[in-house]
């Protein structure tokens, strides 16, 4: 039974009894977003509640039999919508809780949220001002003042469905900008193979350009990375010589600003000599670490040289805290993007038109319909300020550098795979009680990277925290802590660290 029950009157009704399909249904659609609106927020208060679980763990099959998941052919009523709201969040994981730690994108900033809520209701699409005048607007002044803290004056900005695409824009106007005969012609107009280069530690999506746009991902070259994970520049330049020896093309490098799993940030200024000395596009990929450029603390030298590159992915859904989906792509040459990707639809993007058509962007990009993903982050940050973000900046990293400190005083059960890291990626292996005397080395490892996934599965269990591990090139499984969220505290770092030792201890 909901405990979110509208009035007997209004529970029976159906869809066609609201607006806009019955023009006479304005006080059914109060009483039912009313209602709707307690379901919302009674879940954000719980999301906040450090008393709440972050997750009530169910397998597939149990999930499955305890939803109604069946369409019908006839319509469901208002009440049973309702219900249906309430169980979904009831099942769902509270990713804005201070104590799930387990992705990139964590927390719930309400202003943002609230963005979101309108951009819903407005439920416009971004291809020209035409039909979307206010949020083309928004979208100008922030992706200009984004390039501004970049540190380039002009140039051109998209938001894209997810980082992955933004790395997939960028390596289209790399080629466009080489080969501007390849809109065209194709690989006819390309004398010799095009090669690209990225760290081992890349995100897979750099990779997955390769695959997509025709290279081959034996055309992506993985160059090797320090034991911090940031890619090593003289390795670098020994493989594009390698590369051009063979006849290769070198023509796009991927550096990384907060690589996924380390939190390493690859060296710009080298990188960016490298391709300069050798005719190479410079991408930076800082779609996890682009919150750091807001932060005078923390921006050096991570970011010191970023202004040399061609172009940056920035996914102020990570960091910044922007609700999700929010990246944006920016290139210091203005013009590119539109001649990379025009197509000149007739339909769209006419010539004539009564305003100044260069504020249509629609034939900016590979995509027809795009969603609004700007008026959250407009709204968020007029509520910031450039100030507010640098806060959140240095809070998150401050947390963070408060969890590595806190595990150097208990080294018996903590072991860290990066003594200092360079983001708020805090990787670390949890040592059990018969494993304290043993010492550390390839064998202790493996028994941790075992131990990984059933510390794990105790931890959904519970629910009471959740954490993400993986394996790397070098380790076997270990834990790896982020810390995004804005709500987070000293508080919820200790106890994260004291239901480690509660749950894992036997193991």
């Amino acid at each position: 039974m909901s405990d979110y029950k509208l009035p007997a009157n209004v529970g029976k009704l159906h869809f066609k009894d609201l607006l806009p399909v019955n023009p006479n249904g304005e006080e059914n659609t109060r009483i039912f977003l009313s209602k709707l609106n307690e379901i919302l927020t009674d879940f954000v208060r719980d999301t906040s509640d450090r008393n709440e679980k972050v997750l009530h763990f169910k397998f597939p099959e149990d999930m499955r039999a305890s939803l109604d998941l069946d369409l019908a052919d006839g319509p469901v009523d208002l009440q049973q919508l309702l219900d249906d709201c309430h169980v979904t969040l009831k099942n769902q994981v509270k990713t804005g809780h201070p104590r799930f730690f387990n992705q990139l994108s964590c927390g719930l900033d309400l202003i943002s949220m609230a963005g979101e809520w309108l951009t819903a209701t407005a439920n416009t699409n971004m291809f020209t001002y035409e039909i979307a005048p206010v949020f083309i607007l928004m979208e100008y002044v922030v992706l200009e003042r984004m390039r501004q803290i970049i540190g380039w004056k002009g140039g051109d900005s998209i938001l894209a469905p997810g980082g992955s695409i933004s790395n997939l824009y960028a390596f289209l106007a790399a080629r466009h900008k080489m080969f501007p005969q390849y809109k065209e012609k194709g690989l006819t107009s390309v004398p010799g193979q095009l090669v690209m280069f990225t760290s081992d530690q890349c995100h897979y999506s750099v990779k997955s350009c390769a695959s997509v746009c025709g290279l081959g991902t034996d055309n992506c070259v993985e160059v090797p990375s320090d034991e911090r994970g940031r890619m090593i520049p003289s390795e670098l330049e020994r493989l594009i010589v390698e590369r051009k020896s063979k006849g290769h093309i070198p023509f796009f490098v991927n550096a990384t600003s907060g690589t996924t799993v380390l939190g390493a940030f690859d060296p710009i200024n080298d990188i960016a000599d490298i391709c300069e000395k050798y005719n190479c596009w410079l991408h930076i990929d800082a779609a996890w670490g682009g919150g750091l450029l807001l932060s005078k603390k923390y921006r050096h030298p991570r970011f010191t040289g970023v202004e040399r590159a061609d172009s940056v992915t920035w996914n102020p859904h990570k960091l910044m805290g922007a609700l999700l989906q929010c990246s944006t792509i920016h290139f210091k040459d203005e013009g590119l993007l539109l001649s990379c990707n025009q197509m000149s639809a007739d339909y769209l993007f006419m010539p004539d038109k009564l305003y100044d058509v260069s504020y249509d962007t629609g034939d900016k990009v590979i995509q027809c319909g795009r969603h609004n993903d700007i008026f959250k982050l407009w709204l968020q940050w007029r509520s910031k300020g450039n100030d507010g973000f640098e806060t959140l900046m240095d809070h998150l990293m401050g947390l963070s550098e408060y969890m590595v400190e806190r595990m150097k005083q208990m080294p018996d059960k903590f072991y860290l795979c990066l003594p200092e890291p360079e983001c708020v990626n805090v990787s670390f292996w949890y040592i059990p009680t018969r494993l304290r005397n043993m010492p550390h080395g390839p064998e202790r490892e493996q028994i941790l990277g075992k131990i990984c996934p059933i510390l794990k599965g105790r931890m959904m269990q519970e629910g009471t925290i959740m954490v993400g591990y993986q394996p790397d090139d070098r380790r076997p499984n270990f834990f790896r802590n982020i810390i995004s969220n804005g709500a987070c505290r000293k508080e919820d770092v200790d106890f994260l660290l004291a239901e480690f030792d509660r749950l894992g201890h036997d193991l």
